[in-house]
């Protein structure tokens, strides 16, 4: 049921009609009756902020809680893994206080001459232990100034120098500085292996701090100019001083000094020895870095680079080392290898030595102009005592020996051999052999001239060095007493009965066919040749003597005569006329192969024997060289130098 209408009309009074609010009262009005949920919205959502920021913040800190906590176990595995790596390198390091102090080289082998004087050391020479303060105050400067200029301001290695040297480095374009101290290079060279690995280069870093640690500063350079490898077998600059200038370590000069602080970077390369070019530029190299440390004025630098002086000179010139390495391989072979120092008593005789090498200096010009790359000379007493060796023009440059190693063709100074046989079979000096084209098995020999003379003496044949004279003989006398001649002598080298025998195209080598053209300089007794009288060790024990005794004879006195006939026309008027020195019969044979390949002349004067070749290690002709120029001519130089009282 709908509820009652209200009636318009009542007993109450009637409302009073209120006035009409304005637009400004409304709004007000409006507002009053809003403000109170909007200020708890504003409240609400104030709260609510507060709350979420603090949530936000809770949880940044616990994300930076989490990372770090990430971080310390990360540094704590890689400490770990560090110290298992540092313990890994450093597992099979050598004991430093045992290697320190003790002293481990090889052997030194030192070579005499006959008469006493040192012609060589092979091995590991020390020299005597210095202390920095006995040194002049440069020389360890200029080690310093060259190897590590901050030597005394880092504790065994300076990153300051590796940055230098790495800009240095990379402006050159290429490696023209190291980064490592001396306490390096030292720890390297006192415990380490050469190997180039990041192992052997952290154990050189961490030996390097050991030293640091256990010794002081003017210790470790003590040790470091006490050990350093210096070229030449010398270790320390006390045994460099002494090899290369003939003096202590405590007594070398400045521009000395330089020198030896100069070779660390390449021993055999900057060595005065190898080359006295290259060893100066790097010397005044070390003298610009002096004065680049502030420890040189550049005035007292510019005058000992004028001030340049000589190695010491050598008692038996700079190549006795093709000898004295022949010597030592001789007496290795004679006592074993050495277990303690010892010294080889030899044969050769300085002056001897001395008037080859003036020799071949004189000659150098000739040679050079004339393509002839290479030589041999060797000098023997008639017994076969070696007096002089030259192996070659340089041992620095080539160490291969070729007068006791090369085989070569010995060309006509094979004809001896003929020459011998034929005498042994009814022939003499005088008798008569045609010289004219000969043919033999198909091949037909020529004279060097190009022509025949006809009829003429064996002596003629001899000394005109005739091709044609020497094949008909040996086809006379037959090939195989020529080669039984020949071996009689010492001749080791194989040799085949051929038509060619007798031209010398077997080949043979120097020292052989010397000691074989004795055995006519001492009266027809067999030779072998010999370097080394007695080897003793240091203290004086024998580990060898010599027991030279007279060879046995193997040619007949009359032969011998008959044969120094032959060879004495050579020199006098024949193909060996440059070989001859006033005053002195002098008896040999020239040598000449095809192409002037090989040129020879062996000969004897007095009591020495000698023997010289001429050629190119690749067998390449040379220009117009035989037998009677350049070999006659150092073979005359050479012993009539020799000889002088």
């Amino acid at each position: 049921m709908a509820p009652a209408k209200k009636s318009k009309k009542t007993g109450s009074k009637p409302a009073r009609k209120q006035p009409k609010k304005t637009t400004r009262e409304t709004t007000a009005s409006k507002k009053t009756k809003s403000s109170k949920p909007m200020a708890k919205q504003k409240r609400v959502r104030k709260n609510a902020a507060t709350t979420n920021g603090r949530a936000a913040g809770q949880g940044r800190w616990a994300a930076r809680w989490r990372w770090f906590k990430r971080l310390l176990a990360l540094s704590i595995w890689l400490m770990i893994a560090g110290a298992g790596l540092l313990l890994w390198y450093a597992w099979d390091l050598p004991n430093p206080d045992e290697i320190i102090a003790r002293t481990t080289r090889k052997p030194i082998i030192t070579v005499l001459a006959a008469n006493g004087v040192e012609l060589a050391r092979h091995g590991d020479d020390y020299g005597e232990a210095v202390n920095v303060a006995d040194l002049p105050p440069y020389l360890p400067r200029a080690f310093l100034a060259t190897e590590d200029r901050r030597f005394y301001d880092h504790q065994g290695v300076d990153p300051i120098g590796l940055a230098r040297a790495l800009v240095t480095n990379l402006m050159a374009g290429g490696v023209r500085q190291g980064g490592s101290t001396i306490s390096q290079q030292l720890a390297k060279n006192l415990f380490l292996s050469p190997e180039r690995t990041v192992r052997r280069k952290v154990q050189e870093v961490l030996l390097a701090f050991w030293l640091e640690h256990k010794l002081t500063k003017d210790q470790i350079l003590s040790v470091y100019l006490n050990r350093i490898y210096l070229g030449s077998g010398t270790y320390g600059v006390d045994a460099a001083a002494r090899k290369y200038f003939g003096r202590s370590a405590k007594q070398v000069t400045l521009y000395q000094a330089a020198v030896l602080a100069g070779l660390p970077k390449a021993p055999s390369r900057y060595s005065p020895l190898a080359s006295s070019e290259r060893s100066a530029a790097r010397a005044n190299q070390v003298l610009d870095n002096l004065v680049a440390a502030g420890w040189l004025d550049a005035k007292t630098a510019q005058t000992a680079k004028r001030k340049q002086v000589a190695v010491a000179a050598r008692p038996a010139g700079r190549n006795v080392r093709y000898f004295t390495d022949w010597a030592v391989a001789r007496a290795t072979a004679l006592v074993g290898r050495p277990d303690r120092d010892m010294i080889i008593h030899t044969t050769l005789m300085p002056a001897h030595q001395r008037a080859a090498e003036r020799a071949v200096a004189s000659l150098k010009n000739k040679a050079a102009s004339a393509d002839a790359g290479q030589l041999a000379y060797v000098a023997m007493r008639p017994d076969g005592a070696v007096t002089a060796m030259l192996g070659g023009k340089n041992w620095s440059a080539s160490t291969y020996n070729r007068a006791v190693h090369a085989q070569r063709q010995p060309g006509s100074a094979f004809k001896p051999f003929v020459f011998l046989a034929g005498l042994e079979n009814g022939f003499t000096p005088d008798s008569i052999i045609d010289d004219r084209a000969i043919t033999v098995e198909g091949w037909s020999p020529r004279n060097a001239s190009g022509t025949h003379r006809g009829e003429m003496t064996l002596r003629e044949g001899a000394a005109r060095s005739s091709n044609s004279v020497a094949v008909a003989l040996m086809e006379q006398v037959g090939r195989g007493k020529v080669i039984q001649a020949a071996r009689r002598l010492g001749i080791s080298t194989p040799m085949e009965a051929d038509p060619a025998l007798a031209l010398g195209v077997h080949e043979v080598t120097l020292l052989e066919l010397t000691a074989a053209y004795s055995v006519f300089a001492n009266g027809g007794r067999s030779v072998w040749p010999y370097a080394i009288e007695r080897v003793t060790d240091a203290a004086g024990a024998v580990l060898f003597q010599s027991e030279r005794t007279t060879g046995a004879l193997v040619v007949e006195p009359v032969r011998v005569a008959q044969m120094g006939d032959l060879l004495r026309a050579v020199v006098a008027w024949g193909t060996g006329k440059r070989a001859g020195i006033d005053g002195r019969v002098v008896r040999g044979k020239t040598g000449t192969t095809q192409n002037y390949r090989d040129a020879w002349f062996i000969g004897y004067a007095d009591d020495l024997v000698a023997g010289v070749w001429f050629g190119n290690d690749d067998s390449s002709p040379m220009k117009n060289v035989g037998g009677g120029n350049l070999p006659a001519q150092l073979w005359s130089r050479s012993v009539s130098g020799a000889l002088e009282p």
